[in-house]
Parts: C-alpha cells; sequence; structure tokens
C-alpha cells in the first residue's frame, strides 16, 4: 500500500522546486509543512525515517530541480564546459568561461565532501519539526544580517561595480576584447565575466557557505548569496553564482541516492515521485526565471522577515500543541 497520498506527492513537489531556490529552505519546508499538519502527512512525510519512502520521493525530486536549471542556464553551461574542455586540452587557464568552469569546481567540493560525511547525521537528528524550525529562524537572521553588512560595503564603496575584485590575467582581457570585438557580450555574459575575477579563496568560501544548508532550516542558495554579497558581490552575481553552483550540487545529491527510488523505497509510489518531480521541475524552473530578474533590483530583506515570522510561528505551535 503507498505511504504517499497524491495530495501530498502534489503539494510537497510544487513547493520543492520553488523553496530550493528561494532562500527559504527547501528541506526547512519540508520537514515543517507536514509537521503543521500533522495526522498522516507527519507520517508519510518524514524526512528524518532512515527507511522512509519520502526519501525516494525527495530524490525525484532534486534530480528535477537539477534538470530545470541545467535547461535554464544551458548556454551558460555549454560555454563553462567548453572552457574547462580547452582548459584541460591546451593546459592554460586565460579565458574568462575557463576560469570560471574551475572556480565551480574547485567551489563545489567543501560542499561535497561535508554532504557526504554529514547529511545523514544532520537529517537523522536535526531534521525535527522544532530543530528545523529554530533553524528557519536563524536563516532569516543571517539574510537580514548579509542585507546590512553589504550596505556597510556601499557605504564604504558607493560603485563597488566599478572596482575589480582581481586581474584574470592580460591574456583573458584579450581573450575578453575580441570577444566583444565579434559581438556584443550578453549580460549572462558580463554577469559571468566578473564572477571569472574573482579570487579563488573567495569563491571556495562562498561554496563552502553551502554547508550550513545541510541543517535543515538554512537555506542553500541564501547561505550562497549572503557570502556573496559580503565577499562584494552585487545581488545580481551573487543570485547568478549561487543557481551556477547549486547545479552540480542538487543534481549529485539526486544521482548519488537514486538507489532509493529505484530500490524497496519507491515501490507502490513511482507515479506520485514521476508527478511530484514534474511539478518540482516546472515550480524550479519560474523561481529560476523570476529570481534572476528580481535580484537586479531587490534584496534578501523580504526572505529574512518570512523565514523569522514562518519559524517563530511554527514554534508557537508546536509549544501550544
Amino acid at each position: 500500500m503507498s505511504t504517499l497520498s497524491w495530495l501530498e506527492a502534489i503539494v510537497i513537489g510544487g513547493l520543492q522546486g520553488v523553496a530550493e531556490l528561494f532562500p527559504v529552505s527547501s528541506l526547512g519546508h519540508s520537514v515543517l509543512i507536514p509537521a503543521v499538519i500533522g495526522g498522516s502527512w507527519a507520517r508519510d512525510l518524514d524526512v528524518s525515517s532512515p527507511e522512509s519512502p519520502y526519501l525516494a520521493f525527495v530524490v525525484g525530486l532534486h534530480v528535477a530541480t537539477a534538470i530545470a536549471l541545467l535547461v535554464y542556464f544551458w548556454r551558460d553551461w555549454v560555454r563553462i564546459v567548453r572552457g574547462l574542455v580547452t582548459s584541460i586540452v591546451r593546459r592554460e587557464v586565460t579565458e574568462p568561461d575557463q576560469r570560471l568552469g574551475w572556480l565551480l569546481v574547485v567551489s563545489t567540493i567543501p560542499v561535497g565532501l561535508a554532504g557526504l560525511a554529514l547529511e545523514h547525521v544532520f537529517r537523522v537528528y536535526l531534521s525535527k519539526p522544532v530543530p528545523t524550525a529554530a533553524f528557519l529562524v536563524l536563516n532569516g537572521v543571517l539574510l537580514l544580517v548579509g542585507e546590512r553588512l553589504r550596505q556597510r560595503s556601499e557605504r564604504r564603496d558607493p560603485d563597488p561595480a566599478t572596482v575589480p575584485l582581481a586581474p584574470v590575467g592580460a591574456v583573458a582581457a584579450h581573450g575578453a576584447a575580441t570577444h566583444r570585438a565579434t559581438a556584443p557580450p550578453t549580460a549572462e555574459e558580463m554577469s559571468d565575466q566578473r564572477l571569472a575575477q574573482l579570487p579563488m579563496s573567495r569563491a571556495v568560501l562562498i561554496g563552502a557557505a553551502q554547508i550550513a544548508a545541510l541543517a535543515p532550516g538554512i537555506s542553500r542558495s541564501g547561505s550562497a548569496m549572503v557570502a556573496g554579497l559580503v565577499k562584494g558581490l552585487s545581488h545580481a552575481d551573487a543570485a547568478r553564482f549561487s543557481f551556477l553552483l547549486a547545479t552540480p550540487v542538487i543534481l549529485a545529491a539526486g544521482l548519488l541516492k537514486l538507489g532509493d527510488l529505484a530500490g524497496p523505497l519507491g515501490d507502490g509510489i513511482r507515479p506520485q515521485i514521476l508527478v511530484g518531480s514534474l511539478l518540482s521541475g516546472i515550480g524550479a524552473y519560474v523561481s529560476v526565471r523570476f529570481l534572476t530578474r528580481y535580484f537586479e533590483t531587490r534584496s534578501l530583506r523580504p526572505f529574512g522577515v518570512y523565514c523569522i515570522v514562518a519559524g517563530l510561528g511554527c514554534l508557537v505551535w508546536f509549544w501550544l500543541r
């Protein structure tokens, strides 16, 4: 008998696609919403249970979210992968796409290693309603603090976009100039050229910030964006870098656990997994399309306020109940 209803699959699937990329923690919402509703939802959707079919369901949602990101950024990933291949073949790192590719590779190593070592411990012992609600409040505080620190930085440097982050090298500049001579760069290419100037240490710190998202209630995109803002990126560039970083991390997390989906945990709920994953993919595509435009002119502040209010509301609910 299925332990995952169609309504549960539809609600959580749609929620995953949206919340994974919004800086509000998809895992936190996947823990809190079933706990708030209670009853069969709390039993069926228990992510902390090591043998819960919910784990197989979540695997499908993660793979769908990663595919949506790949579809949205496919032109960028073609350029980045081409840059990595030419860098390896020529044994050089002289062009912006080559350097950005290596920044993304190196920056995902810390969170990848931490995920392999700590994911099970964090999920089993911390993915409970009360700790998750507390982490969601903390996530909101971090978003607001990140915005405050960014404001202070802007007051010291009124136009930080005019200041180069780090020299990429004369050859890289020549490559970019050659590209501009043949075709005007798109906004995405200009953003990638700015990101390619990040010092390696700074990019690794931004990538490592995603480790905090192992705690349910802490957002992966939010922590990476806050780290990017603190390290001098604009909201738009910080969001873009966080989405590019998230793509291989989310995809790898899903692929590593495909055995749960194909094994006994997936028995009886694969149709629900398919529907939930479809909704998750659509939600993720719409979300990243919205957020890339939103962060061109807006900040993390509304999301920080939401997380604090929602987290405190859940804590009060659990205490009263």
